[in-house]
């Protein structure tokens, strides 16, 4: 029971994160038609000038996470104006192509300014131990599932509420539909990308405490984002979370019950991925698109 009681927390509370980091992959789709294989760089970027804001300039954690989270947005921002506006009306696969390239480049400019050591991570979030029902749980994985919860409730209300979030819900419905009731498109991708920065630098301050060090490994998580979509929809808020938590429960259990040596906690998410594409590729929550020729 202890041993479930520790699988459960753990993969709830990835899982929340994999939701947050999936639910700003879905807001680029949805709004743009763009695969963004970058996502994990994203939450690299988070983590490291969270470690630079507060570690080395020595700012007061709160400020330190705030200046860490603006500098993702406009980093958002910046990749969407300077690389991927260009590509408007080009192919799908040379928009690819070019968010494959840019992840590339980030690690590599990631690598040039902070190195490739890992780097400590800042101590602001509790690591200390919680007894659960007599299983041990980190403080940091309980922070990890209330902060995701809140933040994924708050873009909720976002989404439902706010003027930017009722124009990014018309252009992911009908981009020219939304052209013609006045909405600005290039401002909706721009603020896509900029939330995605933000829940990504987000996913990736946890995960940095969670794993107790900054590097490389944070940015490997990102490529759980793509079982987590393909599970929940690539086009549904509501999969991204879905698909988060499923994930996350997987890998945990997987990696938990099953013989270390198969590594099952790394595999079991991506076997996931190829049977939601065999069987039902639009996933739980997707748009089933149906084309007659």
């Amino acid at each position: 029971m202890e041993k479930f009681i520790q699988l459960s927390m753990s993969g709830v509370s990835n899982g929340a994160i994999l939701a947050l980091v999936a639910l700003g992959f879905v807001l680029i789709f949805k709004s743009s038609d763009v695969i963004n294989f970058a996502q994990g760089e994203l939450l690299m970027i988070g983590s490291y000038l969270t470690y630079t804001a507060i570690e080395q300039f020595g700012l007061f954690w709160p400020l330190g996470v705030v200046v860490a989270v603006a500098l993702s947005a406009v980093a958002g921002v910046l990749i969407e104006q300077l690389v991927l506006r260009p590509l408007i009306g080009e192919p799908v696969i040379s928009v690819i192509m070019i968010t494959i390239g840019l992840s590339s480049l980030l690690r590599a400019i990631i690598g040039a300014i902070w190195g490739v050591s890992p780097l400590p991570s800042p101590k602001f979030i509790p690591t200390d131990t919680i007894n659960i029902l007599g299983a041990s749980v980190g403080a940091n994985r309980l922070w990890a599932i209330g902060l995701s919860i809140v933040l994924l409730t708050a873009l909720t209300i976002f989404f439902r509420r706010s003027n930017d979030g009722i124009a990014m819900r018309a252009v992911a419905d009908d981009q020219q539909a939304a052209l013609s009731m006045g909405i600005s498109i290039k401002h909706v991708w721009a603020v896509s990308w900029a939330i995605a920065a933000v829940t990504a630098a987000i996913g990736g301050i946890l995960l940095a405490s969670i794993f107790g060090g900054v590097g490389a490994s944070i940015g490997r998580v990102g490529l759980l984002v793509f079982p987590v979509v393909i599970l929940g929809g690539l086009d549904s808020i509501p999969g991204a979370i879905v698909g988060g938590l499923i994930i996350g429960l997987l890998q945990s259990y997987a990696g938990g019950y099953l013989p270390p040596e198969l590594g099952m906690g790394e595999v079991a998410p991506f076997i996931i991925l190829i049977f939601i594409l065999l069987v039902r590729p639009y996933g739980l929550f997707g748009q089933k698109i149906i084309e007659r020729v």
